[in-house]
């Protein structure tokens, strides 16, 4: 088991929330995915790491960016 925590910006209310909660379960491999959106934190729990590159993709197919 894998766990990945990320910031993502702009995350505001639970529509947010549900719309990147959404896109990242479709990745393969993914079993969980935890917001928080009072620090904007999203903690993905997985089979195996997912690349980078695959969870900027998903949280961008929601309409948000990951923060710098």
């Amino acid at each position: 088991m894998s766990t990945t925590t990320i910031t993502v910006a702009g995350m505001s209310c639970g529509g947010c929330a549900n719309s990147v909660r959404a896109e990242l379960t479709h990745i393969p491999g993914v079993v969980d995915v935890d917001v928080d959106l009072s620090n904007g934190t999203v903690t993905i729990a997985s089979d195996a790491p997912v690349d980078g590159e695959t969870l900027r993709a998903a949280v961008e197919e929601a309409g948000y960016q990951l923060a710098s």
